[in-house]
Parts: structure tokens; sequence; C-alpha cells
């Protein structure tokens, strides 16, 4: 039976990585920005994800990074899910238990990029990685747009059958039909959380349990509330802040997150939009759309 987590629900913030101009991690900024995240009623912190440019950052800045947001997560009563796949097997195995070892309460695998395995070789990786790290409950990462390979639902539902640390999926294939069969057929405590701002509502109202949230970053009270009120079946109120803050989530992906956000969050006076190669930062075209959607939204 999959272990039962009563903390893995609601909102969670995949955290941006504020960088100093010369690149290096800006660490007074980052533990300002995780506080600010728990004070507006998150209580789920994912660092080193795609929106942390984990992909760029080598394994003692993610295990900084890492141990940063387990400090502020337990001084305040919050939990980590922290960023651990890769592409590579055995060095998401090892990165795992590192970051296990740094506190984080769950890992968020993503599907392997690049190499795109069949369903087969998802499956064996995936069990692979459950098996070598079976104290660590881990929540699978599935998101096609970056990974050019979706974890299917046959494949999800085989792997959280079988291991009880697969506890959950972030699901941001867009495919609703997938993820309806995966919250319908899914094992008792199997939770599904949202990898797409924009689609959360309507996924909680099928039986979702959270978001794994680019625009909380920004608006956290915003988006935890939106989440909040979903799950308690008020989607009157759901909705309500739903299309107050859509423009806002549409935003974030006018160019390659997190690029839009970072920009957001400078305007806000929270971070330096600073951002790693091969990102760069937006578009002036796109500067003025962001800072058109901040006058509306008053942020």
């Amino acid at each position: 039976m999959t272990l039962k987590l009563d903390w893995m629900r609601g909102c969670a913030t995949a955290l941006v990585t504020p960088f100093r101009k010369d690149g290096s991690v800006d660490d007074a900024v980052f533990q300002k920005l995780v506080e600010r995240q728990v004070k507006g009623g998150v209580r789920i912190l994912v660092p080193c994800g795609t929106t942390g440019e984990s992909a760029t950052m080598d394994e003692a800045e993610r295990l900084h990074v890492i141990r940063m947001t387990v400090e502020v997560a337990k001084r305040m009563k919050a939990h980590v899910i922290a960023g651990t796949g890769s592409n590579n097997t055995a060095a998401t195995i090892d990165f795992t238990r590192k970051a296990r070892e740094a506190g984080a309460d769950a890992a968020l695998v993503v599907a392997p990029y690049y190499n795109k395995p069949t369903q087969e070789g998802m499956f064996a990786h995936f069990s692979e990685v459950a098996k070598s790290v079976r104290e660590m409950p881990i929540m699978l990462y599935n998101v096609p747009s970056r990974t050019s390979s979706n974890i299917s639902a046959e494949t999800t539902l085989r792997l959280a059958e079988k291991f009880d640390n697969i506890v959950a999926t972030k699901e941001a294939s867009g495919n609703f039909s997938q993820i309806m069969e995966i919250i319908h057929r899914r094992p008792k405590n199997f939770r599904v959380f949202s990898g797409d701002d924009a689609t959360t509502v309507p996924l909680i109202s099928i039986g979702a349990d959270g978001l794994v949230s680019v625009c909380a970053n920004e608006i956290p009270k915003e988006t935890s509330k939106m989440v909040e009120h979903a799950l308690n079946g008020s989607f009157h109120f759901a909705r309500k802040i739903h299309y107050k803050i859509l423009p806002l989530m549409e935003a974030n992906f006018i160019e390659a997150s997190p690029a839009p956000c970072k920009f957001v969050m400078k305007e806000m006076g929270l971070c330096e939009e600073n951002i790693r190669l091969p990102l760069v930062p937006v578009t002036k075209a796109t500067q003025d759309k962001l800072r058109a959607i901040v006058k509306e939204t008053k942020l």
C-alpha cells in the first residue's frame, strides 16, 4: 500500500534560485524568498526543479540550496520535496540519497530526458530509484514538453502499485485523459499534483490533491488560497482567484521558464533577474507584456 503522507496535499512552490550578477547563488535572498513562501501560506517547498534552474547547477550548489530550504522549513514547520532526478539512473539514486541525508522529506524525480526511454525503460528507471532509496518518498515528475518523453498512465499506475514509497506524481503533461485515468485508478494514498498553475482548479475538481506552482513564487498567498478553496470544495472562491491571476499564470510561460517569473519578481523587488545560460532574460516585448500584467493584477 502507498505510504500515507498527510502533509503531501495543497500548494507546493517550485522555488526559483536567485543568482548574483557573477552567477553565484544568493543565499540571503533565497532564504528570504523561502520564508516569504511559508508566511504566504505555502507548506511544501520544492527546490532544485525546473524553475530552480537545477540543470545549470552543479551538485554542490544543489545540495546547498536543498540544505537552506530544509533549514527554513524546519524552523517554520513546512516540508521539502527536493528535485533529484536526471537522465542517469545511477546519478539519480546517488543524489536522491544525498538529498535525504540533507534533510529533504521527499524527492521529485523527473522522467529521464534526452535518452527518450520506452515505457519499460521508464518503469525500470523509477523502479531502481525506488528500490535503492526505500526510505525516501518519491514524487514522479511528468513534463513531456521538457523531457520529450511521457510517463504513461499505465506506467505511473504500475509504479504506484508496486512501490509503497512512490507516493505521488506531478503531472504537467496537459493530457487530461491521462491524468483522469491516473486519478480514477490510483491506489489508496497516492497523490496527484497539477504541474501547471492554470489547470489546477479543474484538476482538483476531478480529484487531484494539489499543485506544484511557478506562480506562487510571485504570489504565494493568492496561489495557496486558490488551492485551499478548491480542495475544500469552495469552487466559487477558487474560480474567482483563478481568473484574477490567470494572466500571470499564463505569462510565466511566454518565454522559457523561469525567465518571465524572475523578471516579474525583479519588478516586485524580490530578487534580481539574473539567469544562467543557455536561458537568457526576457525580450523587451515580453517585458512590456509582463509589466502590464503586473500593473493589472496590482502586484
